[in-house]
């Protein structure tokens, strides 16, 4: 299934829809070319959840993982792109994560075989016709994408 978004806006709207799907336990992938929006979602996603806007959602790039315990359901927020191998997960900690967090990971998919399978993968690209730079292509993938295609849109 493909969305395309047109703005941050439409982005907001978009994580608005997704809040309203995913459940503790579950898994959320983002993957697209660095400053594709990642980030962003995630952020929107976290706040879509109940994590007070005074709380920064950033990057967790050089942390490689940030706990937002204040979501419902709380949030693991992990950034992959440095790693270089699947052992280095153990030391991430984002194996251990307690019961009933959901996991949204950035640039997860080459650990799948670690990880498992995300509930919902997420794929974001740069609109091609899109002269302003604002818009995304983003192709969802997972049992998480028919929940969000049957869903009236926010």
């Amino acid at each position: 299934m493909e969305r395309v978004i047109e703005n941050e806006s439409a982005m907001l709207g978009f994580a608005a829809e997704l809040a309203s799907v995913v459940k503790a336990g579950q898994l959320v992938m983002l993957e697209g070319e660095l400053g594709a929006g990642k980030t962003f979602l995630a952020a929107a996603l976290a706040y879509a959840l109940g994590v007070p806007e005074s709380v920064a959602v950033a990057s967790p790039t050089f942390a490689l993982m940030h706990e937002y315990p204040e979501g419902s359901p709380p949030l693991l927020h992990a950034d992959l792109y440095r790693l270089g191998s699947e052992d280095e997960l153990d030391d991430v900690g984002i194996l251990d994560e307690p019961e009933g967090w959901l996991r949204i990971v950035e640039w997860g998919e080459r650990f799948v075989g670690r990880l498992g399978n995300p509930d919902l993968l997420v794929r974001i690209a740069f609109a091609e016709d899109d002269a302003e730079g604002e818009g995304r292509t983003l192709s969802l993938e997972g049992s998480l994408a028919s929940s969000l295609a049957s869903r009236p849109r926010l």
